[in-house]
């Protein structure tokens, strides 16, 4: 029997040795780079998402705000502590939206900003906000999802809507956190009608005009679209650009 033994460790390690070369070839036939990134929005479609991600073996990266979801609860709430730590241990990374998801809207006199939540004790009322404020609007964010899977966030943060000013991204850069957008070909259009802008059109326009070093944009749920964008766009997007021979990787682009 010493030979069948020998023979299965022989095979083995053949297997072992085509599975690396494998590995080894697609990374250096992989020439472009993708960055996935989603805002939270409502969560309606957060678990396909989740899903779709781990079938691909794709990672992305998350921002994060405590946005009411569709199930009425808050997408930082304790209810969503599993999803997030799930995510976290399959190798996604994640970013600050700010905790009550503050849009920007202008400069102030002194050095400050007015921004307006959307959540929160002030939802819906401009509040002027300093440096130390501003930047307690990004933490916060960190501090919960510690709290709720042990891990910090990275250093990243996206403004609601993409609405900056210089002086609301120095803030950012101050408080210690790196801003993010999306690149101009990286909206995915979630977030309009449906209508005037159907899945294919959405899915056909990404797949051909994203190129290399592309950061993307989408939300996991959003109230304002009637057939959601996910999943019926995201994994034929990203099978459609694994075509094209690009991977996928996180943010910060450093961290690649």
């Amino acid at each position: 029997m010493g030979w069948i033994s020998a023979l299965a460790r022989l095979t083995s390690l053949i297997f072992l040795a085509t599975c690396t070369s494998l590995a080894y070839s697609q990374d250096n036939h992989c020439k472009k780079t993708i960055y996935l990134t989603f805002d939270t929005g409502n969560m309606s479609v957060a678990t396909n998402v989740a899903d779709i991600l781990s079938r691909q073996n794709v990672k992305a990266t998350f921002f994060l705000a405590n946005e009411k979801t569709s199930r009425g609860d808050f997408s930082l709430d304790e209810s969503w502590k599993s999803y997030w730590q799930d995510l976290l241990r399959e190798g996604h990374h994640f970013g600050s939206h700010t905790y009550d998801h503050v849009y920007y809207v202008k400069d102030g006199p002194s050095g400050e900003i007015f921004a307006r939540p959307q959540f929160g004790s002030k939802a819906g009322v401009m509040n002027l906000y300093n440096e130390a404020s501003y930047c307690r609007e990004i933490r916060r964010v960190d501090d919960r999802f510690r709290e709720l899977t042990g891990a910090g966030i990275q250093k990243i943060w996206r403004a609601p809507g993409g609405k900056t000013s210089p002086r609301s991204i120095r803030m950012g850069t101050q408080c210690g956190y790196q801003h993010i957008g999306w690149s101009p070909a990286g909206f995915l259009g979630d977030e309009l009608s449906s209508q005037t802008h159907p899945n294919k059109m959405l899915l056909d326009k990404a797949s051909s005009q994203l190129q290399d070093g592309d950061i993307t944009m989408a939300h996991l749920g959003i109230w304002s679209r009637k057939d959601p964008w996910a999943p019926a766009v995201l994994e034929q997007l990203i099978i459609n650009l694994k075509g094209r021979g690009f991977c996928f990787a996180t943010l910060p682009k450093h961290d690649k």
